[in-house]
Protein backbone atom coordinates (compact mmCIF):
# COMPACT_ATOMS: atom_id res chain seq x y z
CA UNK A 1 0.00 0.00 0.00
CA UNK A 2 1.63 3.54 -0.55
CA UNK A 3 1.95 5.81 2.08
CA UNK A 4 0.05 8.57 0.95
CA UNK A 5 -2.37 9.16 4.36
CA UNK A 6 -1.57 12.26 6.92
CA UNK A 7 -2.65 11.38 10.20
CA UNK A 8 -3.27 14.81 12.54
CA UNK A 9 -2.62 14.34 15.94
CA UNK A 10 -3.86 17.13 18.35
CA UNK A 11 -2.44 18.84 21.53
CA UNK A 12 -4.52 21.94 21.90
CA UNK A 13 -2.76 25.51 22.28
CA UNK A 14 -3.72 28.63 20.73
CA UNK A 15 -4.81 27.00 17.24
CA UNK A 16 -7.50 25.61 18.83
CA UNK A 17 -8.61 28.65 21.37
CA UNK A 18 -11.73 30.14 20.94
CA UNK A 19 -12.76 34.08 22.02
CA UNK A 20 -15.91 35.44 22.92
CA UNK A 21 -15.10 38.66 21.41
CA UNK A 22 -13.64 38.63 17.27
CA UNK A 23 -12.55 42.42 17.59
CA UNK A 24 -10.38 41.46 20.97
CA UNK A 25 -8.59 38.72 19.53
CA UNK A 26 -6.05 38.35 22.45
CA UNK A 27 -8.62 37.83 24.99
CA UNK A 28 -9.61 33.78 24.13
CA UNK A 29 -9.00 30.02 25.93
CA UNK A 30 -6.71 27.67 24.11
CA UNK A 31 -7.52 23.76 23.42
CA UNK A 32 -11.24 24.27 22.86
CA UNK A 33 -11.51 22.99 19.44
CA UNK A 34 -10.88 19.65 18.56
CA UNK A 35 -8.50 18.50 15.88
CA UNK A 36 -11.26 16.94 13.78
CA UNK A 37 -12.63 20.90 13.66
CA UNK A 38 -9.48 22.03 12.57
CA UNK A 39 -9.36 20.41 9.90
CA UNK A 40 -13.37 20.99 8.92
CA UNK A 41 -12.44 24.55 9.01
CA UNK A 42 -10.20 24.23 5.72
CA UNK A 43 -11.88 22.81 3.06
CA UNK A 44 -8.76 22.48 0.95
CA UNK A 45 -8.06 20.03 2.81
CA UNK A 46 -10.97 17.83 2.06
CA UNK A 47 -9.36 16.05 -1.06
CA UNK A 48 -6.43 15.11 0.88
CA UNK A 49 -6.50 11.41 2.80
CA UNK A 50 -6.61 12.73 6.22
CA UNK A 51 -7.08 11.02 9.92
CA UNK A 52 -7.12 13.20 13.11
CA UNK A 53 -6.77 11.73 16.81
CA UNK A 54 -6.60 13.97 19.92
CA UNK A 55 -3.86 12.96 21.58
CA UNK A 56 -4.55 15.98 24.71
CA UNK A 57 -6.27 19.40 24.90
CA UNK A 58 -3.85 21.64 26.93
CA UNK A 59 -3.12 25.66 26.54
CA UNK A 60 0.81 24.29 25.99
CA UNK A 61 2.60 26.10 28.89
CA UNK A 62 1.20 23.21 30.51
CA UNK A 63 3.17 20.82 28.92
CA UNK A 64 3.59 17.71 30.52
CA UNK A 65 6.09 14.73 30.41
CA UNK A 66 3.02 12.72 30.39
CA UNK A 67 1.30 14.23 27.49
CA UNK A 68 5.15 13.87 25.51
CA UNK A 69 4.43 10.13 26.61
CA UNK A 70 1.15 10.10 24.66
CA UNK A 71 2.31 12.00 21.99
CA UNK A 72 5.29 9.87 21.56
CA UNK A 73 3.17 6.93 21.59
CA UNK A 74 0.91 8.24 19.11
CA UNK A 75 3.45 9.18 17.22
CA UNK A 76 5.22 5.78 16.89
CA UNK A 77 1.59 3.92 16.17
CA UNK A 78 1.16 6.16 13.27
CA UNK A 79 4.34 6.33 11.54
CA UNK A 80 5.03 2.34 11.92
CA UNK A 81 1.94 2.12 9.42
CA UNK A 82 2.49 1.27 5.77
CA UNK A 83 0.12 3.96 4.44
CA UNK A 84 0.83 6.56 6.32
CA UNK A 85 2.98 9.33 4.63
CA UNK A 86 3.98 11.12 7.78
CA UNK A 87 2.01 13.03 10.68
CA UNK A 88 1.25 17.06 11.48
CA UNK A 89 1.03 18.18 15.20
CA UNK A 90 -0.76 20.53 16.30
CA UNK A 91 0.53 21.93 19.43
CA UNK A 92 0.46 25.63 21.65
CA UNK A 93 3.77 28.24 20.47
CA UNK A 94 4.49 27.95 24.09
CA UNK A 95 6.58 25.19 24.40
CA UNK A 96 6.79 24.36 20.85
CA UNK A 97 10.68 24.78 21.11
CA UNK A 98 10.60 21.75 23.59
CA UNK A 99 8.27 19.38 22.08
CA UNK A 100 9.75 20.12 18.34
CA UNK A 101 13.58 19.54 20.17
CA UNK A 102 12.40 16.35 22.23
CA UNK A 103 10.73 14.91 19.23
CA UNK A 104 14.14 15.90 16.63
CA UNK A 105 16.07 13.69 19.63
CA UNK A 106 13.37 10.47 19.83
CA UNK A 107 12.56 10.10 16.02
CA UNK A 108 14.66 7.55 13.66
CA UNK A 109 13.53 10.13 10.45
CA UNK A 110 12.20 7.51 8.54
CA UNK A 111 9.46 9.89 7.63
CA UNK A 112 8.26 13.25 8.07
CA UNK A 113 6.80 14.70 11.45
CA UNK A 114 5.41 18.54 11.50
CA UNK A 115 4.36 20.78 13.81
CA UNK A 116 2.22 23.57 13.71
CA UNK A 117 0.48 25.94 15.44
CA UNK A 118 -1.06 29.15 15.62
CA UNK A 119 -0.35 32.62 17.13
CA UNK A 120 -4.50 33.84 16.82
CA UNK A 121 -7.20 31.77 18.03
CA UNK A 122 -9.70 29.80 15.85
CA UNK A 123 -12.36 32.79 16.26
CA UNK A 124 -9.74 36.01 15.61
CA UNK A 125 -10.57 37.50 12.36
CA UNK A 126 -7.10 36.95 11.08
CA UNK A 127 -6.54 33.53 12.81
CA UNK A 128 -3.58 32.38 11.31
CA UNK A 129 -4.04 28.60 12.30
CA UNK A 130 -6.17 27.42 8.94
CA UNK A 131 -3.47 28.52 6.93
CA UNK A 132 -0.91 27.27 9.04
CA UNK A 133 -2.05 24.06 9.14
CA UNK A 134 -2.74 23.56 5.20
CA UNK A 135 1.15 24.58 4.60
CA UNK A 136 2.25 21.47 7.24
CA UNK A 137 -0.13 19.32 5.59
CA UNK A 138 1.17 20.01 2.33
CA UNK A 139 4.79 20.10 3.62
CA UNK A 140 4.46 16.66 5.14
CA UNK A 141 3.01 15.80 1.81
CA UNK A 142 5.80 17.16 -0.15
CA UNK A 143 8.52 15.72 1.94
CA UNK A 144 7.11 12.31 1.68
CA UNK A 145 7.27 12.24 -2.18
CA UNK A 146 10.89 13.64 -1.71
CA UNK A 147 11.68 10.53 0.89
CA UNK A 148 12.64 13.29 3.24
CA UNK A 149 11.77 12.56 6.98
CA UNK A 150 12.19 14.27 9.81
CA UNK A 151 10.74 16.45 12.46
CA UNK A 152 10.04 20.42 10.92
CA UNK A 153 7.98 23.32 12.73
CA UNK A 154 5.99 24.95 10.07
CA UNK A 155 4.80 28.72 10.65
CA UNK A 156 3.24 31.11 8.40
CA UNK A 157 4.68 29.76 4.94
CA UNK A 158 8.28 28.67 6.71
CA UNK A 159 9.44 25.59 7.73
CA UNK A 160 12.15 25.54 10.80
CA UNK A 161 14.00 22.60 11.30
CA UNK A 162 13.29 21.19 14.81
CA UNK A 163 17.07 21.10 16.20
CA UNK A 164 16.96 24.95 16.00
CA UNK A 165 13.48 26.31 16.24
CA UNK A 166 12.47 28.52 19.35
CA UNK A 167 9.93 31.48 20.07
CA UNK A 168 11.48 34.76 19.05
CA UNK A 169 8.45 37.40 19.11
CA UNK A 170 5.64 36.89 22.18
CA UNK A 171 3.00 38.56 19.47
CA UNK A 172 3.90 38.79 15.78
CA UNK A 173 2.21 36.17 13.13
CA UNK A 174 5.74 35.26 12.27
CA UNK A 175 6.55 34.69 15.79
CA UNK A 176 9.27 32.07 15.43
CA UNK A 177 12.89 31.54 13.93
CA UNK A 178 16.26 29.15 13.99
CA UNK A 179 18.04 30.93 16.46
CA UNK A 180 20.78 31.92 13.71
CA UNK A 181 19.89 29.05 11.28
CA UNK A 182 18.04 29.73 7.88
CA UNK A 183 14.72 27.92 7.28
CA UNK A 184 14.83 25.07 5.12
CA UNK A 185 11.84 25.18 3.16
CA UNK A 186 9.20 27.95 2.13
CA UNK A 187 6.14 28.20 0.39
CA UNK A 188 6.38 30.41 -2.90
CA UNK A 189 3.55 32.69 -4.54
CA UNK A 190 2.28 29.09 -6.33
CA UNK A 191 1.65 27.85 -3.08
CA UNK A 192 4.19 25.27 -4.05
CA UNK A 193 7.06 24.54 -1.04
CA UNK A 194 10.91 24.88 -1.81
CA UNK A 195 13.01 23.15 0.13
CA UNK A 196 16.91 23.42 1.04
CA UNK A 197 17.28 20.42 3.24
CA UNK A 198 20.87 20.30 3.09
CA UNK A 199 20.30 22.73 6.27
CA UNK A 200 18.37 20.12 7.97
CA UNK A 201 20.17 18.34 10.96
CA UNK A 202 19.41 15.09 11.22
CA UNK A 203 17.40 13.79 13.92
CA UNK A 204 18.61 11.82 17.22
CA UNK A 205 16.76 8.40 16.66
CA UNK A 206 17.28 7.70 20.41
CA UNK A 207 13.56 5.79 19.82
CA UNK A 208 10.57 6.58 22.14
CA UNK A 209 10.81 4.19 24.53
CA UNK A 210 12.94 6.95 26.59
CA UNK A 211 9.85 8.78 27.23
CA UNK A 212 8.12 5.71 29.29
CA UNK A 213 10.88 6.51 32.06
CA UNK A 214 9.98 8.78 34.73
CA UNK A 215 12.26 11.79 34.00
CA UNK A 216 14.94 13.32 36.52
CA UNK A 217 14.26 16.77 37.85
CA UNK A 218 16.24 19.44 35.88
CA UNK A 219 15.45 23.20 36.72
CA UNK A 220 15.82 26.65 35.02
CA UNK A 221 18.30 29.31 36.67
CA UNK A 222 18.79 32.85 35.05
CA UNK A 223 22.24 35.09 35.60
CA UNK A 224 21.52 38.33 36.08
CA UNK A 225 22.10 41.63 38.34
CA UNK A 226 22.41 40.80 41.49
CA UNK A 227 22.54 37.32 41.00
CA UNK A 228 23.98 36.18 44.37
CA UNK A 229 23.23 32.75 44.46
CA UNK A 230 20.22 32.54 46.69
CA UNK A 231 17.87 30.91 44.13
CA UNK A 232 20.45 27.63 43.44
CA UNK A 233 20.99 27.25 47.36
CA UNK A 234 17.33 27.20 47.98
CA UNK A 235 16.82 24.51 45.63
CA UNK A 236 19.80 22.14 46.33
CA UNK A 237 18.54 22.76 50.16
CA UNK A 238 14.88 21.80 49.36
CA UNK A 239 15.99 19.07 47.35
CA UNK A 240 17.99 17.90 50.00
CA UNK A 241 14.57 17.22 52.18
CA UNK A 242 12.14 16.43 49.55
CA UNK A 243 12.21 12.57 49.39
CA UNK A 244 10.00 13.35 45.65
CA UNK A 245 12.31 13.56 42.44
CA UNK A 246 15.36 15.66 44.24
CA UNK A 247 17.02 17.60 41.82
CA UNK A 248 19.68 16.40 39.09
CA UNK A 249 20.05 19.17 36.91
CA UNK A 250 20.53 22.80 36.46
CA UNK A 251 20.48 24.89 33.20
CA UNK A 252 21.95 28.19 33.86
CA UNK A 253 20.88 30.68 30.84
CA UNK A 254 23.44 32.90 31.10
CA UNK A 255 24.52 36.61 30.59
CA UNK A 256 26.42 36.48 26.66
CA UNK A 257 28.13 33.82 26.04
CA UNK A 258 28.30 32.12 29.01
CA UNK A 259 29.10 34.82 31.14
CA UNK A 260 27.63 33.69 34.84
CA UNK A 261 27.51 36.61 38.06
CA UNK A 262 30.23 35.52 40.71
CA UNK A 263 27.28 35.15 43.49
CA UNK A 264 25.64 32.76 41.19
CA UNK A 265 28.87 30.99 39.91
CA UNK A 266 29.60 30.16 44.14
CA UNK A 267 26.11 28.98 44.30
CA UNK A 268 26.42 26.48 41.33
CA UNK A 269 30.12 25.43 42.50
CA UNK A 270 28.44 24.67 46.14
CA UNK A 271 25.42 22.17 43.83
CA UNK A 272 28.05 20.71 41.68
CA UNK A 273 29.63 19.67 44.87
CA UNK A 274 26.41 18.49 46.41
CA UNK A 275 25.70 15.97 43.46
CA UNK A 276 23.81 18.67 40.70
CA UNK A 277 24.97 18.20 37.47
CA UNK A 278 25.56 22.19 35.77
CA UNK A 279 25.18 23.07 32.32
CA UNK A 280 25.41 26.66 30.69
CA UNK A 281 22.84 27.93 27.89
CA UNK A 282 22.43 31.63 27.50
CA UNK A 283 19.54 34.44 27.83
CA UNK A 284 20.75 36.02 24.26
CA UNK A 285 18.29 35.45 21.66
CA UNK A 286 21.15 33.43 19.27
CA UNK A 287 24.00 31.96 19.39
CA UNK A 288 23.94 30.00 22.84
CA UNK A 289 27.34 29.01 24.32
CA UNK A 290 29.74 27.51 22.36
CA UNK A 291 32.75 25.06 24.31
CA UNK A 292 35.91 26.72 24.73
CA UNK A 293 38.85 25.21 26.85
CA UNK A 294 39.12 25.92 30.55
CA UNK A 295 35.37 25.56 31.18
CA UNK A 296 33.76 24.82 34.55
CA UNK A 297 30.56 23.61 32.86
CA UNK A 298 29.43 22.36 30.02
CA UNK A 299 28.12 24.94 27.43
CA UNK A 300 25.36 24.01 25.41
CA UNK A 301 25.52 25.52 21.55
CA UNK A 302 22.24 26.35 19.65
CA UNK A 303 19.68 25.35 22.38
CA UNK A 304 17.21 27.85 24.28
CA UNK A 305 17.65 26.88 27.99
CA UNK A 306 14.51 25.15 27.73
CA UNK A 307 15.10 22.83 25.25
CA UNK A 308 18.71 22.64 27.25
CA UNK A 309 16.57 21.29 30.09
CA UNK A 310 15.36 18.60 27.68
CA UNK A 311 18.63 17.33 26.79
CA UNK A 312 19.64 17.05 30.19
CA UNK A 313 16.74 14.94 31.18
CA UNK A 314 17.64 12.81 28.52
CA UNK A 315 20.94 12.74 29.46
CA UNK A 316 20.58 11.75 33.25
CA UNK A 317 18.23 9.11 32.15
CA UNK A 318 21.35 8.10 30.21
CA UNK A 319 20.77 8.61 26.29
CA UNK A 320 23.03 9.29 24.45
CA UNK A 321 22.02 12.95 23.62
CA UNK A 322 23.44 15.34 20.07
CA UNK A 323 23.57 18.72 21.87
Amino acid sequence: MSAQRVVILGTGGTIAGTGDDPGRAWSYRAAQLSVEQLVTAVPALAAVPLETMQVAQIDSKDMTWAVWRALGQALAAQLSRADVAGVVVTHGTDTLEETAWLLNALHDGSKPVVLTAAMRPATAPDADGPRNLLDAVHAVQALSARQVGGVFVVMQSVAWPAQHVRKAHSHALDAFDGGGALPVGRVDSQGVWNWSLQDAPACGGLGWPWLDMVPPRVEIVTSHADADGWVVDALVVHSQVSAQRPLRGLVVASTGHGTLHEGMTAALVRAASAGVLVWRSSKVARGGVMPREGDRWTGVPGLTASQARVAMILHLLGACVRK
